[in-house]
C-alpha cells in the first residue's frame, strides 16, 4: 500500500499540475479565436525544419554522453544511446523524471556496467545543461532587464520564494547536516554494512559525476553543449516563422521567450505539460503578442504555445516509439545468439 501511495505522489502530483495549469491557461481562451488562428495565420512548412533540428538536439546530446560513458569505461554503440535518449523523453512525457533512471538502467545493463556510476554520469550530464541555463538566464538577463523586471513585477512570489529559501535557516541547516553525514560517512572509522553499501554507492556515483573532468575530449563535450541548446533556441526561433504575428520578433525577444520556457521545463510535470505555456504566453505578451492576464490569454499566443508543444510532444513519442521498437528488436536478435 505505501508502495502505491508514493508512486502515486511521485507521479501523479506532476500530472495534477500539468493538466491543471494547462486547464487554467485555456478555459478562458476565446477556442474561435485560437482555431481561426491556426488555420489562417500558420505555415505549417516551417515546423519541418523545426523537426529536423530538434532531432539533431537529441543526436547531439547522445554523442555527449557517450563521451562520459567512454570515461568510466562503458562503450554503448551510439544507436543504443541514442535511442536511450529518445526513450528518456518518451518515458518523461508519461512519468516525469523516470526516463533518467530508465536510460541509465538501460545502458547498465545492455553494457553491464555499474548502474551508480552510469547515474553518475548522468547527473554530471544534466548538471551541465543546469549551468547553461544559469549562463543563458544571466546572458538574456543584461540583453532584457527589462522583460526581466516585469516578470519579477507580474509575479513577485516568484522573486519572494528564492530570497527567502536563500535566507532561511532551515535552508542553512539541511546544507550543514548534509555536510556533516558526508564527512561522517567518508572520514569516519565504521565497518557497518550499512554505511559500507553506502560509501560504496556514493563512490560510484562521484566516479561517474567526476567523468566529466577524467574524460578525454573536453572540447567536443563544450562543443556539444553548445550545439545542443544551440538547437533547442534554433527550434523555438524557426517556429516562430511559422506565424504571421510572430515572425518579425527579434533575436532577443526569442532568447527571453527561450530562457523563461527553460526555466518553466524545469517544473515538475509531463513534458513541460502548462508550466512551458504559461512561460511563452508571458514572453510573448512582453513583445506585443497579446496581453498577459490570468483570467484571459490572448488567443494568439495561446495558439503558439499549444502548436509549437504539441508538435515537439508530437514527435518525441514518434521517436520513443522507434527506440523501443529498436530495443525490442535488439533483444530479439539476441535470443537465438544466447541459446
Amino acid at each position: 500500500m505505501k508502495k502505491i501511495v508514493s508512486a502515486l505522489l511521485k507521479y501523479g502530483i506532476p500530472v495534477v499540475i500539468g493538466v491543471g495549469l494547462f486547464w487554467f491557461l485555456y478555459k478562458n481562451v476565446d477556442m474561435e479565436a485560437m482555431k481561426s488562428t491556426l488555420t489562417g495565420d500558420v505555415t505549417y512548412w516551417w515546423f519541418v525544419p523545426v523537426i529536423v533540428v530538434s532531432i539533431f538536439s537529441h543526436i547531439f546530446r547522445a554523442l555527449r554522453w557517450r563521451l562520459q560513458l567512454r570515461s568510466i569505461g562503458v562503450n554503448a554503440p551510439l544507436l543504443a544511446i541514442v535511442n536511450s535518449i529518445f526513450g528518456t523523453y518518451a518515458v518523461n512525457l508519461v512519468f516525469p523524471r523516470l526516463g533518467e533512471v530508465w536510460r541509465c538502467g538501460y545502458i547498465a545493463r545492455r553494457e553491464d556496467a555499474s548502474f551508480t556510476q552510469v547515474v553518475g554520469s548522468m547527473v554530471a550530464d544534466r548538471l551541465s545543461d543546469t549551468v547553461m541555463v544559469a549562463a543563458l538566464t544571466l546572458f538574456t538577463f543584461f540583453l532584457a532587464q527589462d522583460a526581466f523586471y516585469s516578470f519579477l513585477s507580474q509575479f513577485p512570489a516568484v522573486k519572494d520564494g528564492f530570497t527567502s529559501m536563500l535566507l532561511s535557516w532551515k535552508t542553512w541547516t539541511v546544507v550543514v547536516l548534509c555536510i556533516a553525514l558526508l564527512v561522517w560517512l567518508f572520514a569516519g572509522k565504521s565497518q557497518n554494512k550499512v554505511v559500507l553499501a553506502v560509501r560504496g554507492m556514493v563512490k560510484n556515483l562521484w566516479d561517474g559525476f567526476a567523468s566529466i573532468v577524467h574524460m578525454e575530449g573536453k572540447w567536443w563535450f563544450l562543443l556539444y553543449t553548445f550545439l545542443i541548446w544551440g538547437c533547442y533556441f534554433m527550434q523555438l526561433y524557426i517556429a516562430t516563422y511559422a506565424f504571421t504575428f510572430t515572425s518579425g520578433l527579434s533575436l532577443i525577444a526569442v532568447l527571453v521567450m527561450f530562457v523563461l520556457s527553460s526555466i518553466g521545463m524545469g517544473v515538475p510535470t509531463n513534458g513541460g505539460l502548462g508550466s512551458w505555456h504559461v512561460a511563452i504566453i508571458f514572453a510573448l505578451s512582453l513583445y506585443g503578442v497579446g496581453t498577459f492576464t490570468l483570467d484571459n490569454f490572448d488567443p494568439q499566443a495561446s495558439a503558439f504555445a499549444m502548436l509549437v508543444w504539441g508538435i515537439q510532444t508530437l514527435l518525441l513519442i514518434v521517436l520513443g516509439i522507434f527506440a523501443f521498437t529498436c530495443i525490442a528488436l535488439e533483444k530479439n536478435n539476441k535470443k537465438p545468439q544466447e541459446q
